[in-house]
């Protein structure tokens, strides 16, 4: 029997087993069977030949990428938010392959990909679904282009998430608080902050049976947050993208009023009509909250901040505090730092002398002051400096070809 069939005898049982507290023990076995055969399936472990791929360069201060079913609009989206053409037409897969444009917004360059119209089942590979969904991974931020007039009858938006939930992308939720630490020996530790309510009757019968089906026996388990077998199968694998999405439904001109604003009530959920130009201007408002990129302007002492060319920082690539700021501009910066002087609403008061942990925002102005030759010598690896600067300048010394006479 191969990986499918199992899939599917599994997910009968699922389905034919009654849901309760006294069941979710076993329910929880059948769904860790079931997550582990869905990662083989899409990560297979023998070695063979590679398939073609999306091969595009990640480019700019954030990555976007759009999704949706074809022809509802996402190549006429790219041509209106960047200078890039792609190319559209009244048929449906006029878009093949991966498409990138570059947004200017507010000093900085966000990356938009066109990526081919996806159908149900392109979890399995279905119509290229493996490498949009591969590339989709890659995103800060997704947005999910649907037909708002056919919306309704075609259900694009439940079967999108559910093929992006079966490869392991989790739309805008957040990483469970919970760990599981594996040990050498002394079998299962439990222990919860939280009152379990989503576990069934005896949360510890379900998370046993759970983890034996990964065939972990000997580890420590702590719960800070209540969550559902899912989730707790969810941190077990480890491997899953927690990532920001935008539900972006188009074509509104071709709906009544009732409609569009039923649509445009739903949560996170923008509704915008490419034909008319309508909603552009939200549309990348929401990105950019979204995204949570953080603009950071330098200073030099004695001279006025340089509002050209800003550090961009964000959460989920690096972090937003003065020590991944400084690793920006140089890393031989954090050798002779000595504090930050902070310009902005990430202070009480202005200026302000900061540290590394201390997280900026949007438009904060940063001055690196850093310590003086004095006060170099004080230090406790002073000499070590010193000797590594000495080995570093006579090997290259050494290695420059002498001159011909």
């Amino acid at each position: 029997m191969g990986i499918v069939e199992k899939i599917k005898e599994i997910e009968a049982e699922v389905a034919r087993t009654q849901k309760n507290k006294a069941t979710e023990h076993h329910l929880g076995g059948l769904k860790a069977k079931l997550a582990k055969l869905r990662t083989q399936l899409l990560e297979p472990t023998s070695k063979g030949e590679k398939g073609e791929g999306f091969d595009v360069k990640r480019f700019g201060d954030a990555r976007v990428a759009l999704i949706g079913f074809p022809s509802v609009g996402k190549s006429t989206l790219l041509s209106s938010l960047t200078e890039t053409e792609s190319v559209q037409a009244a048929y449906e897969f006029t878009t093949l392959t991966c498409i990138p444009g570059i947004i200017h917004y507010k000093e900085t360059k966000i990356q938009l990909l066109d990526l081919p119209g996806i159908i149900e089942g392109a979890a399995h590979g279905k119509g290229r679904g493996r490498q949009v969904i591969a590339v989709a991974k890659s995103s800060d931020l997704i947005l999910m282009v649907l037909d708002a007039a056919k919306e309704r009858g075609n259900r694009h938006k439940e079967i999108l998430e559910r093929e992006l939930h079966t490869v392991g992308l989790r739309l805008n939720q957040s990483p469970p608080n919970v760990t599981v630490t594996p040990k050498p020996g002394g079998g299962v530790k439990f222990a919860t902050t939280v009152t379990l309510t989503k576990l069934g009757d005896d949360p510890k019968k379900t998370i046993y049976a759970i983890l034996h089906e990964y065939k972990m026996h000997n580890c420590e388990v702590l719960f800070r947050e209540d969550i559902n077998i899912d989730q707790f199968i969810d941190v077990i694998e480890g491997n899953r993208k927690y990532i920001r999405c935008l539900y972006v439904y188009n074509k509104v001109d071709m709906c009544t009023i009732e409609q569009v604003d039923r649509l445009a009530h739903y949560d996170n959920s923008l509704v915008i009509s490419l034909r008319l130009n309508l909603g552009i201007d939200y549309l990348l408002e929401a990105m950019w909250e979204n995204l949570g990129l953080v603009r950071v302007f330098t200073k030099k002492k004695g001279h006025q901040p340089s509002f050209d060319e800003p550090l961009v920082l964000t959460e989920g690539r690096g972090g937003i505090t003065v020590h991944d700021a400084i690793l920006q501009i140089h890393h031989d910066l954090l050798d002779n730092f000595k504090y930050a002087l902070v310009w902005g609403t990430s202070t009480k008061y202005s200026p302000q002398r900061c540290g590394l942990k201390h997280p900026l925002q949007d438009e904060d102005v940063l001055q690196i002051v850093a310590k003086t030759a004095e006060e170099q010598r004080h230090d406790k690896n002073y000499s070590e400096k010193v000797q590594t600067y000495y080995d570093n300048y006579h090997s290259a010394k050494k290695k420059k070809k002498p001159l011909k006479s």
